[in-house]
């Protein structure tokens, strides 16, 4: 690396570099010399290093742009634009520049040959177009531009995650084809929820159904179109449907558990660990996926206080409300005298529900037909609320927000204890 002035009559300070050899198919010349705009050494000196970064990026984005791949020539173009030290704008955009701001982006499209370069100006005058992104790519490019979301999740949980993603997905094709981005139109989305319409009236699924397909796709939709700088003008306004009042899942009865579920052989067919983590339930009122994650760290049954902890380690809780201890006692306690360990089979499985819902269905265990695995954990606090425990304390044992500010550290773990003994099975 040379810094000197060109002239005993130049002012200027100038750089003067062997153009790599990588970079000789986009550059002819042998050596470049960059101005540094200063007559100052020292200045100079410190402003080498800085240009010489900006005429490799530049190179770099050149290379990148000389490809048949549309998404890297348009990534490439807008790299190239700021290592020159220009905001990529649309060719549109920029025939509304002043003439000033236009002359010198045209000053800049260098000149090989007699010849406009033409990846300089793409990157330059607006000329490179956004690529085409059908559908199906959008969802690959989405996994990894909303990867941020998935940070502190298992990875059953990140399946679970992607999972109504990929759905809608799926929908949208089967209505409306692997059509690129900008080519869909308003009739396009209007006919995607008339899909959703027939299935509600037909299925007799819920408004609930259809706008998560539709929350879905649109947010696949809008972060890729962002972060990708498509500028497309997406029709994703005034598609959901009104929600229909929430239908809260059934609660167990206290004499349905103790003379059914809890009766002489009733679970016995049922998985050790399935059985445990479903009778754990009944007196914790945990979620069925705190309870999958459980490890041995977390389960103390020594002491006067047995008591599980729900940590956030190796997944991701629903909330930071969600981390809590709570007390082992009764048919609960005798539970997690069987499962010491927790339950490594479906640590990372999806299947614990499906398998336990199976069951109680199959062995009429289940109060009605709408009811799941999930109303034990609503049986608990209706029992909680009829023998009169604060609704903080209620709140602070399930892992739920408190509707108004929170003075002080909450109950003991041995006043929680007491609590839960008074309302165990």
């Amino acid at each position: 690396m040379t810094i000197s002035k060109r002239s005993s009559n130049s002012d200027t300070y100038h750089l003067r570099k062997r153009v790599p050899a990588r970079f000789k198919d986009i550059e002819p010349r042998k050596h470049v010399g960059i101005s540094l705009h200063t007559d100052s050494l020292e200045q100079a000196q410190q402003k080498a290093s800085t240009a010489w970064q900006q005429l490799l990026a530049g190179w770099e984005a050149r290379l990148a742009g000389d490809t048949d791949d549309a998404e890297k020539r348009f990534i490439a173009a807008k790299q190239l634009a700021q290592a020159r030290n220009f905001r990529f704008l649309p060719s549109d955009q920029i025939a509304s520049l002043p003439s000033s701001d236009l002359t010198e982006r045209i000053d800049f499209a260098s000149v090989v040959n007699d010849k406009i370069d033409t990846i300089e100006a793409s990157a330059i005058l607006g000329g490179a177009n956004p690529p085409k992104i059908n559908v199906t790519r959008a969802l690959e490019l989405f996994w990894t531009l909303a990867a941020k979301k998935t940070l502190g999740k298992s990875e059953q949980q990140i399946k679970r995650w992607r999972n109504p993603f990929k759905k809608a997905i799926t929908n949208f094709i089967g209505v409306i084809g692997n059509k690129a981005l900008d080519e869909i139109n308003r009739e396009d989305m209007l006919a995607f929820r008339q899909f959703w319409f027939k299935r509600m009236k037909n299925n007799g699924l819920s408004a609930n159904s259809a706008n998560k397909d539709l929350i879905h796709l649109g947010n696949i939709f809008k972060t890729v179109n962002e972060m990708k700088g498509l500028g497309i003008d997406l029709p994703l306004s005034g598609l959901s449907f009104k929600e229909d009042e929430a239908q809260q899942r059934p609660s167990f009865s206290e004499d349905w558990i103790r003379n059914k579920i809890l009766a002489k052989g009733a679970l016995d067919a049922l998985n050790v660990e399935a059985r445990c983590i479903l009778i754990g339930m009944i007196n914790t009122g945990y979620r069925p996926s705190e309870a999958q994650g459980l490890l041995p760290t977390h389960i103390n049954l020594e002491g006067d206080v047995p008591y599980i902890s729900i940590e956030p380690d190796g997944r991701q809780l629903k909330s930071a409300r969600s981390r809590r201890i709570i007390p082992l006692a009764g048919v609960s306690l005798e539970a997690f005298k069987q499962c010491p360990n927790g339950f490594p089979r479906y640590r990372n499985s999806p299947s614990l529900s499906g398998t336990v819902n199976k069951y109680l269905r199959e062995n009429n265990l289940l109060e009605t037909s709408n009811h799941t695995l999930y109303g034990l954990r609503h049986a608990f606090e209706d029992r909680m609320l009829a023998a009169g425990v604060d609704e903080r304390i209620r709140r602070d044992l399930f892992g739920h927000r408190l509707n108004r500010e929170r003075y002080g550290a909450g109950a003991t773990l041995e006043h929680l204890y007491k609590i839960i003994q008074r309302v165990s099975l």
